[in-house]
């Protein structure tokens, strides 16, 4: 006999009160967080919910907070996410169920390598100032494709990426090219390097360096890790 059959059964009634309480118990300590800017955490306390939540994520306590629909609703006024994330379109790395969040948390950007161009820039940009979002966290992988493939056309002279891709080799080839040679795994040396490439660049763009310089904003680089669900904070 499964734990499942062994547990008493709840009538609708008591589901129903169950199911609404345990929402409730997720979603109130919360809703400061999604409030206008002067209720906005800090970036330090942007991050460390981050990271509570990856926790949660890698040992299966997953809460999938602001999703019930009561908090669906009232999001349809308006959004003040929290935390800003540029993270790889990879489908294994998605950044709320990573960092266990809900709806109107996190606002997301995804480009493959984790890199930017000018319409992911703007999209941050806007973010920074409209939400006034206080953190702003470049995630990158264990095992990128995109940085793979970049070394394998830093690594073979006269190569050429098909399409469009060449835009996105382009941006991480510094990074593959930096960590040519070294010590370690090749691949995510280069990962690394390309987080703290577009951490450097970013906090350079202007309006991120005057949020940066008003004390409004934190740029943080992480990698992710494919294996072990885990986030680190790297730069």
């Amino acid at each position: 006999m499964s734990e499942f059959s062994q547990s008493p059964r709840l009538n609708r009634r008591d589901f129903a009160v169950a199911a609404c309480a345990a929402a409730t118990a997720i979603a109130w300590p919360r809703i400061a967080f999604s409030s206008p800017a002067s209720a906005m955490p800090t970036a330090d306390e942007a991050l460390k919910r981050l990271l509570a939540g990856n926790a949660r994520f890698v040992t299966g306590k997953t809460m999938h907070p602001d999703q019930a629909p009561g908090y669906r609703n009232g999001l349809a006024k308006a959004q003040h996410p929290f935390a800003i994330v540029l993270s790889c379109s990879d489908s294994r790395v998605p950044p709320e169920i990573a960092f266990d969040q809900g709806l109107g948390d996190v606002f997301t950007i995804r480009i493959a390598g984790a890199v930017y161009d000018d319409p992911g820039l703007g999209s941050m940009e806007y973010a920074v100032e409209h939400f006034h979002s206080p953190l702003l966290v470049v995630m990158g992988h264990e095992n990128c494709g995109a940085v793979i493939a970049t070394i394998d056309a830093v690594d073979k002279p006269g190569g050429e990426a098909p399409g469009h891709i060449g835009s996105l080799v382009s941006r991480i080839k510094p990074a593959a090219e930096s960590t040519k040679g070294k010590t370690g795994n090749r691949v995510d040396n280069a990962v690394r390097q390309c987080i703290k490439n577009t951490v450097d660049a970013l906090k350079t763009e202007k309006i991120m360096a005057d949020a940066i310089a008003a004390g409004k904003l934190r740029i943080v680089g992480a990698r992710y890790s494919l294996t072990a669900g885990s986030v680190s904070v790297i730069a």
